[in-house]
């Protein structure tokens, strides 16, 4: 695997430096995706905030039911490309596909409105993305109203909070200069570490 050039703002903790709870977060986290993520490991120098994240996002991730997934992802996915964050767009690609869902059609996610790639409810989804992310945001009570109607009370709540949480994310990886990982090709580049470990 390549190494990645890009450094963040924040140095990743390596495993050497890192308590035994985190160094356990490592392997469940490279277990299941590969590599460990950057903001995980960028993250780690504050063992109260990792935690504090790593239970909001299980939990979130845990109560977001509602929608069907390919909505939610389009919308998360639209908002981490709007804020600039290219970790979350390549981590997100990822989940799409082990989701099963359809990532060659991301390639057109630019033309959302037109492309008969996409469903009139995800393309409500990637507009209200669009309209939250945008700084004013440009939300109407017409747009929210419609995705009431679409997704019932409980389905907009859910596409409200995970598109504000993935403004969150991506500003916060974005400022920290965390980029991609090469999770979307399924080469996760290695964390500065990984690759003494391999020797």
């Amino acid at each position: 695997m390549t190494q990645k050039t890009q450094k963040t703002r924040i140095e990743p903790l390596p495993p050497q430096r890192a308590g035994l709870l985190v160094r356990a977060m490592y392997r469940i986290a490279k277990r299941r995706f590969g590599e460990v993520p950057e903001p995980l490991a960028v993250t780690a120098h504050h063992r109260r905030l990792l935690m504090a994240n790593a239970v909001h996002e299980t939990m979130a991730q845990w109560a977001s039911r509602t929608l069907p997934a390919s909505v939610r992802e389009l919308a998360v996915l639209w908002t981490a490309r709007q804020v600039g964050c290219s970790w979350c767009v390549d981590f997100g690609t990822m989940l799409q596909r082990l989701d099963g869902l359809d990532v060659e059609r991301l390639t057109e996610i630019d033309n959302y409105a037109t492309s008969p790639s996409f469903t009139e409810d995800e393309r409500a989804a990637i507009a209200y993305a669009k309209a939250m992310t945008t700084d004013p945001h440009t939300v109407t009570d017409e747009q929210v109203a419609d995705l009431r109607a679409r997704f019932g009370e409980a389905g907009a709540l859910e596409l409200t909070y995970q598109i504000g949480l993935e403004n969150m994310r991506a500003r916060v990886n974005a400022a920290l200069g965390i980029t991609e990982q090469g999770f979307s090709s399924g080469a996760a580049c290695r964390v500065p570490w990984a690759a003494a470990e391999s020797r």
